[in-house]
């Protein structure tokens, strides 16, 4: 048993201020994620800056319509909440497709979030992993990767992150609300994980004791058609293999907002934005849709075992963005 302290913070500003007193600290939310990896041995913090306490369990509807969720806030709760399945059903959706019922009851909108990746080196202390371990090597490269990166991976890193609500929040333009020692900011959502380059330690663009204290949606993605799509091994309880999340706005009979994101295919939620740039202005067609997602996808660096990958998002990302247009599929009634 590793000793660490323990602190019941009050407020924002005694977690983060206990957070800079002790070297090495983690905030504790729902645990989901970080109580395993320190039974683990991956995660070995010096304190536990207990966060369940704070007011930040709300969802509240801003003025102008935008919709402020606290990372407090339980990601059942979110799925449920009326204005997030009504307006943003992407996310709701999202939300349902990870875990299960029972960790979904624990696990906090924050801490979806800042999950890690679940890379069996990563997670396994006799294996090599430059994201445990900087310097140490990847096992994944040369060994088991069939659930690992495709896109943005380096040489350093080919780790998938393993949030689905946060590929929902990417596409929707969401945003992350944030309190440090700095003081407060916001980082949009599509910008908020890192791609590995040669620092994938460095899951986040997160500062060293900031806390995340909500998600903001925007009102311009309020009520929009959108959805979420998962393909995994099993039918629940199971990380995506390929997943994608799409909001889409028809104007005048052409696309006149798009946000398009993948996930399970890198190191961060995948915005798509060269899809998103030949979509815009495009008749709903799926020979429009097939280019636009061919365009992103060609940018795909498949490993050894892992080249099924391309294929299965872009059948994925065809079809929801059919069926959000009621495009006629090769095989469905009309």
């Amino acid at each position: 048993m590793k000793e660490f302290a323990y602190v019941r913070a009050g407020s924002v500003e005694e977690a983060t201020s206990a957070y800079a007193s002790h070297t090495g600290a983690r905030y504790l939310g729902g645990g989901t994620n970080l109580v395993d990896l320190m039974k683990l041995g991956v995660e070995a913090p010096t304190a536990l800056i207990d966060v369940t306490r704070l007011p930040l369990a709300t969802v509240e509807e801003l003025p102008g319509g935008a919709l402020r969720v606290g990372a407090m806030v339980r990601n059942s709760d979110l799925a449920a909440h009326p204005l997030v399945r009504d307006r943003y059903p992407a996310l709701s959706q999202a939300v349902l497709a990870g875990a299960s019922g029972q960790l979904r009851n624990a696990a906090t909108t924050g801490g979806n979030l800042l999950q890690r990746t679940r890379c069996p080196y990563f997670q396994d202390l006799s294996k090599p992993c430059n994201k445990r371990e900087p310097g140490s090597g990847c096992g994944a490269r040369d060994g088991v990767h069939r659930d690992h990166a495709v896109l943005g991976h380096s040489a350093h890193c080919i780790a998938t992150h393993p949030s689905d609500m946060a590929v929902a929040l990417s596409a929707l333009d969401g945003r992350v609300e944030l309190v440090g020692p700095e003081g407060a900011r916001s980082v949009a959502a599509a910008d908020f994980h890192r791609l590995p380059g040669d620092r994938p330690e460095q899951d986040t663009e997160i500062r060293p004791g900031e806390l995340v204290t909500a998600v903001v949606l925007p009102a311009a993605a309020a009520g929009l058609p959108s959805a979420y799509r998962k393909a995994r091994d099993r039918a629940s309880y199971a990380f995506a293999l390929a997943s994608v999340a799409v909001v889409l706005r028809l104007e005048n009979g052409v696309v006149g907002h798009v946000g398009l994101a993948f996930g399970a295919l890198a190191h961060r939620p995948w915005r798509a934005r060269r899809a998103e740039e030949a979509l815009l202005g495009a008749a709903p067609t799926r020979a429009a849709f097939e280019h636009a997602v061919d365009l992103e996808l060609a940018a795909a660096q498949p490993l050894r075992d892992n080249a099924y990958k391309v294929p299965l998002a872009r059948n994925l990302a065809v079809d929801v963005l059919s069926r959000l247009t009621d495009t006629e599929l090769p095989g469905r009634a009309s």
